[in-house]
């Protein structure tokens, strides 16, 4: 089982790169219809992204409340 410290230290990991996808989602979509072959792709990694964020906010959650 994770402790709660550890958690905390994913979730600072993980930001930043849930961040970053964020951005890219934004900067594709401003440069429509260039690359709109990626549009997919890019979309799926901001998706994990704040999956794995989302995911790790409800462990910490759950543990802070065990």
């Amino acid at each position: 089982m994770s402790s709660i410290e550890e958690v905390k230290a994913e979730i600072k990991k993980l930001s930043p790169r849930a961040t970053k996808m964020k951005m890219a989602l934004h900067d594709l979509s401003e440069d429509l219809p260039i690359n709109w072959t990626s549009i997919m792709t890019v979309a799926q990694q901001a998706h994990d992204a704040y999956a794995a964020l989302e995911a790790a906010r409800a462990k910490l959650k759950a543990l802070e409340e065990a």
